[in-house]
Formats: C-alpha cells, sequence, structure tokens
C-alpha cells in the first residue's frame, strides 16, 4: 500500500478522491441510523455536497477514452449524480420521502457502489494505492 499515487495526482483527482471518501462513509452510516433526526439532515447536507464535489471535480480530470472532447462515459454519470442530486433535495424539501429515500438509495449503489468498483480495476489510482497494480 502507498499513498503516492494519490500525492502526485492532479488536485481535481484529490478532490474527487477525498469527497466520494466522505460521501461513501456518510452513506453507509445513514443506511444505519434514525432518518428525519437534526443529525441525519447534517450528514445528508454534508453527503449531498460531497456528491456534488465529486461530480463536478471529475469534469477536470482528464479521460484515457474521450467520447465528446475531452468527456468520457463515465462523466455521463456526473450528470446524472447532479441530476440525482437535485431531485432528492427536492424530495426532501416537497415532503416526498419516499422519492427522497429512492434517488439517494440509486445515488449511493449507482454512484458510489458501482463506480467505485469500476475505480478498482487494476491500472487505477485505487487499485495502485492498495498495491495491486
Amino acid at each position: 500500500m502507498t499513498i503516492e499515487p494519490f500525492a502526485v495526482a492532479p488536485i481535481a483527482t484529490k478532490i474527487h478522491l477525498v469527497s466520494v471518501l466522505v460521501a461513501a462513509v456518510l452513506g453507509a452510516g445513514m443506511f444505519v441510523t434514525p432518518k428525519g433526526t437534526p443529525a441525519h439532515r447534517a450528514a445528508g447536507r454534508t453527503y449531498m455536497a460531497s456528491m456534488v464535489a465529486a461530480a463536478l471535480s471529475s469534469f477536470f480530470i482528464v479521460t484515457k477514452d474521450p467520447v465528446v472532447g475531452p468527456f468520457g462515459v463515465i462523466h455521463g454519470l456526473s450528470v446524472i449524480v447532479l441530476l440525482m442530486v437535485t431531485a432528492a433535495i427536492w424530495s426532501a424539501r416537497a415532503g416526498n420521502i419516499r422519492a427522497h429515500r429512492r434517488f439517494v438509495i440509486g445515488l449511493y449503489v449507482g454512484a458510489i457502489l458501482g463506480a467505485g468498483a469500476g475505480a478498482l480495476v487494476p491500472g487505477r489510482m485505487i487499485s495502485r494505492i492498495l498495491g495491486y497494480a
């Protein structure tokens, strides 16, 4: 295990990784803690801000397989994340907790677990940090 790939990474990549890790930890915690409490709302705000930071920072990360200009397929996921964050917040504020729950679970499963699994592919930064690249 080595932190060197992170240490030499561009700032956008560092912001992206830290934001994703914050969202992953907070999201996991929110699944097992009481809903609707002040702590839940505070963690939710931080989770959503982390998801937005992760999505926005991704647009400054150069892809090796561009599809449209400098952007690749994974950047499409970032657009979806921004739309789902907006929908989740809107649903909660409108009192539609069922929709809010679906959007938040979808965000976690798709963006954190799904894209996170893709980040573990050998050759990616996480695999280099973990030492199996």
